[in-house]
C-alpha cells in the first residue's frame, strides 16, 4: 500500500517538528520544510528516517515567495508523486510595542503567516484538486480570536487572516479537500522562550488547566484532523488552549 505524503511547513522545530514526528509514527512519508536553521532540519530528518523507517524529503523554502513555493511543490511531486496532507505551520512573531513597530517588520509577519499559508494552499491545492482528495490543516492562534496582545498586533492580525482564509479555502476546494484550522493557546516552544517567569505565571493563571501546552498536545490534534477519524470535520476552527480566558 502506497504511503501517504505530508508536507508540514516550518517543520524543523517547535509544533512543526512535533507534527512531522507524529506523522512519521503513523508511517507517512515526510516533507520537512525550513527557511533557516538547516542543520536542525537535517538532524530531524535523519532521526525520523532511522527511528520510523519512513522516507524524508527536506526542502528549503521561504513560504512567502511564490517561486520558491511552486518549486518546492514541484520537487515533492517529482519525488513522491503527490501530496496528501498539507499543514500550514510556518510562522513568525516579533513582539514589540505597538507604536514602535515599523512597516517592514509588520509586513514580514503578514508575508510569512498569511501569504505563506495562501501560497502553499494554492499550489498544493491544485495537486489535491486534481487527485480529488486531500487535507489542509492551518495553524492559527487564539490570538486571532479573543486573546489579543497589542505587542503582537501584527501576529494577531495575520492569524485572524489565516482563520478567514480557512473558511474560503474550504469553500473553494469542496467537496474533495477538507480544510480545517487549529488555534493553539500558549505552547512551550522557542517562540515563547523570552517570556519572563513572572509573565509565564501570569498567563498560566488565565488557563483553566494551569499550564502551557506541549508541542505534542497540538500535533496530536493535527494528526487527528489529517486522519480518516476526522472524515466529516470540515471548515472548523478548533481551539487547543487548555481553557484560556482573558481574566
Amino acid at each position: 500500500m502506497k504511503r501517504k505524503v505530508v508536507l508540514v511547513t516550518g517543520s524543523n522545530r517547535g509544533i512543526g517538528a512535533s507534527c512531522v514526528e507524529e506523522f512519521a509514527k503513523s508511517g507517512l512519508n515526510i516533507v520537512i520544510n525550513y527557511c533557516h536553521h538547516e542543520q536542525e532540519a537535517i538532524n530531524l530528518g535523519t532521526y525520523l528516517k532511522n527511528t520510523y523507517k519512513v522516507e524524508v524529503l527536506i526542502v528549503k523554502c521561504d513560504v512567502s515567495k511564490e517561486e520558491e513555493v511552486e518549486s518546492m511543490v514541484n520537487k515533492i511531486v517529482d519525488t513522491f508523486g503527490g501530496i496528501d496532507i498539507l499543514v500550514n505551520n510556518a510562522s513568525v512573531c516579533r513582539d514589540s510595542l505597538l507604536l514602535d513597530k515599523n512597516i517592514k517588520e509588520f509586513k514580514r509577519i503578514l508575508d510569512v503567516n498569511i501569504i505563506g499559508t495562501y501560497l502553499c494552499s494554492k499550489y498544493v491545492g491544485k495537486i489535491m484538486k486534481s487527485a480529488k482528495k486531500g487535507k489542509i490543516i492551518n495553524i492559527a492562534s487564539t490570538n486571532a480570536i479573543d486573546t489579543f496582545y497589542p505587542e503582537s498586533c501584527d501576529y494577531d492580525a495575520s492569524k485572524a487572516g489565516v482563520i478567514s482564509l480557512t473558511h474560503n479555502l474550504a469553500r473553494e476546494f469542496a467537496p474533495f479537500i477538507q480544510v480545517n484550522c487549529v488555534c493553539p493557546g500558549w505552547v512551550n516552544t522557542k517562540m515563547n522562550k523570552n517570556l519572563s517567569i513572572e509573565q509565564k505565571r501570569n498567563e498560566e493563571k488565565k488557563i483553566l488547566l494551569g499550564r502551557f501546552a506541549s508541542p505534542e498536545e497540538i500535533s496530536k490534534v493535527v494528526l487527528f484532523l489529517a486522519s480518516n477519524k476526522a472524515s466529516y470535520i470540515n471548515d472548523s476552527i478548533i481551539r487547543v488552549d487548555g481553557g484560556k480566558y482573558n481574566g
